[in-house]
């Protein structure tokens, strides 16, 4: 009887209600044990406006920086990161916001919108921190290893987020960030690939560095888990013996209605008598 059903989860607040005035304090503490999870995790992983308004943001930014260029004839590339000078500093901050093309915009408008919404979803207590630090960090080691030229674009931002987001479902183990860690890998996998010199025309290094800016920021910042929902028969204090789901089968596994160690099970019964009459006796 014991492994009859050992995947059944708790079977909810009654049964958790029932233990509760059955057994007392254990009761109790399974019960409260139970609200807290259920209310960590609501509070932990919670719908806000922000988690709207960040990615809209971000896309609004870099599509007007680009209308102006294009509006005034302007070309903002000098506002990028150049490699190892003092004016090309200016281009940590700035470099996320501009693009070279039309393409190079719509590549990096979907990505940095859906990064940044599961960011801000999952990981709502640190998400300004990984953004601004992973902006800065990722801006100074393109400034320190890349080629002599203008880096600009969003990307570095997006391999900060995406590496951000998979290292740190991995590392904290959680079943829903493990999943959206291989919802990433699924859908942006093979940005790995240009993280290398594998493709002229665009900045590897800056990918590099948003890859490792995101490993490291995933490895030194804590987040706050809710607690995972154990099942009951993990709890500690568990008593098969006192379960009221089981105690309904016997040691071969046979269902029975009612157990007979139950001394409240007979209070409030009722008894019911069936008279029977044989058809004969109402036959005129």
């Amino acid at each position: 009887m014991k492994k009859l059903f050992p995947g059944r989860r708790s079977t909810g607040v009654l049964q958790d209600k029932r233990v509760q005035l059955r057994d007392g304090g254990a009761g109790a503490t399974q019960f409260l044990n139970k609200i807290n999870a259920c209310m960590s995790e609501e509070n932990d992983f919670k719908f806000s406006n922000r988690v709207i308004l960040a990615p809209m943001v971000a896309v609004l930014l870099i599509w007007t920086v680009f209308w102006v260029e294009v509006r005034f004839q302007v070309n903002f590339n000098e506002y990028g990161i150049y490699p190892r000078t003092v004016s090309g500093l200016k281009g940590v901050l700035l470099s996320p916001l501009l693009h070279g093309s039309v393409d190079h915009l719509y590549n990096n408008t979907l990505p940095i919108a859906v990064l940044t919404l599961a960011l801000f979803y999952f990981y709502r207590s640190i998400s300004l921190k990984v953004v601004l630090i992973g902006i800065l960090i990722s801006g100074m080691l393109t400034w320190l290893i890349g080629r002599p030229s203008y880096h600009i674009g969003a990307s570095g931002l997006i391999y900060v987020l995406a590496s951000f987001i998979f290292f740190k479902g991995i590392l904290t183990k959680h079943y829903r960030l493990v999943a959206l860690s291989l919802g990433v890998v699924f859908i942006y996998g093979s940005m790995l690939w240009y993280i290398f010199p594998v493709k002229g025309g665009i900045s590897w290094e800056g990918h590099l560095s948003g890859f490792i800016t995101g490993l490291l920021l995933a490895t030194l910042l804590k987040v706050k888990l809710p607690a995972v929902q154990k099942y009951e028969w993990e709890l500690e204090d568990y008593n098969e013996e006192e379960d009221e789901f089981l105690r309904h089968f016997d040691d071969e596994g046979n269902f029975i209605e009612k157990w007979d160690d139950d001394p409240g099970s007979q209070e409030g019964s009722q008894k019911i008598t069936y008279h029977y009459k044989k058809g004969g006796d109402n036959a005129e």
